[in-house]
């Protein structure tokens, strides 16, 4: 039996992109779905154009209150969803052939013991129109198979618009932007076994005003919500050499030389006595040095023989 989507799309103004999602929507051969569509906008401009699409499919409009912004739009869209399956579609982003939506549902009715599946995407940049299509490699495949929790070091997955997971009580952390999609990935797919569709059945519109676009590498924002995921984890996930890796680049992009650097953003709580050796080791080296490739991959290798020389513990 194929299943119920929900098509869950969190809209802030933009009422062309807007468009350009329905009316990819319209003409998905794959016609068992609603869509859902929270709006933070000021005026009714998405209304008055979702009301022209009501003939073409079930669609549910609903104004919040007040503005939830990123991720909370997200988990309303959701919990207004009348169907299993959940599809989030981010307004820049739009199904990239009209058998997108088939495509996903034949993929959930030919594995029914999984409740998370993410296919490959073309990001297509706006102003050049220039299309790059992202595929999931083998070894990364592998990784995840192996630890779903290397996500933290890199999110191979992509964005939340190409995943489509079975509903249940997990949802975006509203106290993430940069980080929130793999906080997401990792603590639903936990418990879960995944599934990856390769073949690319979103477009992902990459354009400036995209939150990771001005987040990325704001301290504020990046570190800070990077050592909020770190608190729900265990410090056992630092024996994983890709996941001390992904640290030991992060200490190092930010120049972190001591603790107080961590504290000076807003993280108060004790760090994992794992960070505070890797920040006390790489103290000694200039950041230039550390950013110099393979140096830099050699110093991480004798920090992390030193950490595991030296015991796992927390504080």
């Amino acid at each position: 039996m194929l299943p119920s989507i929900s098509i869950c799309i969190p809209a802030f103004k933009r009422k062309d992109y807007i468009k350009r999602l329905l009316d990819s929507v319209a003409i998905q051969t794959y016609k068992n779905f609603e869509v859902i569509l929270t709006d933070d906008s000021p005026d009714d401009s998405i209304e008055l154009l979702c009301n022209s699409y009501r003939k073409n499919f079930e669609l549910h409009y609903f104004r919040n209150s007040q503005n939830l912004n990123t991720p909370e739009n997200w988990n309303e869209a959701v919990r207004k969803s009348n169907f299993s399956w959940i599809k989030i579609m981010h307004d820049d982003d739009w199904f990239s052939n009209k058998e997108s939506l088939q495509q996903f549902a034949e993929t959930i009715s030919h594995h029914p013991g999984i409740n998370f599946f993410f296919s490959a995407y073309t990001n297509i940049y706006e102003g050049s129109n220039y299309k790059q299509n992202k595929f999931l490699s083998p070894i990364w495949s592998f990784i995840l198979h192996g630890n779903i929790e290397t996500l933290i070091s890199r999110n191979v997955i992509g964005p939340p618009s190409v995943v489509l997971y079975r509903k249940n009580d997990i949802e975006y952390d509203k106290a993430m932007k940069y980080v929130v999609d793999i906080d997401f990935y990792s603590r639903y797919c936990m418990s879960d076994s995944w599934h990856y569709i390769n073949q690319p059945l979103i477009n992902v519109g990459i354009n400036e005003a995209q939150v990771t676009k001005y987040t990325f590498g704001v301290a504020d924002v990046q570190l800070r919500e990077s050592l909020l995921m770190l608190e729900k984890k265990s410090p056992v996930i630092f024996l994983n050499t890709i996941i001390y890796d992904g640290w030991w680049r992060l200490i190092r992009n930010f120049n972190i030389k001591n603790a107080a650097n961590i504290i000076s953003i807003g993280y108060l709580k004790e760090l994992p006595l794992v960070l505070k050796k890797m920040i006390y080791f790489q103290s000694f080296f200039s950041t230039y040095f550390l950013r110099l490739g393979i140096i830099s991959k050699i110093l991480m290798s004798v920090s992390y023989v030193i950490f595991r020389l030296s015991g796992l513990k927390r504080k």
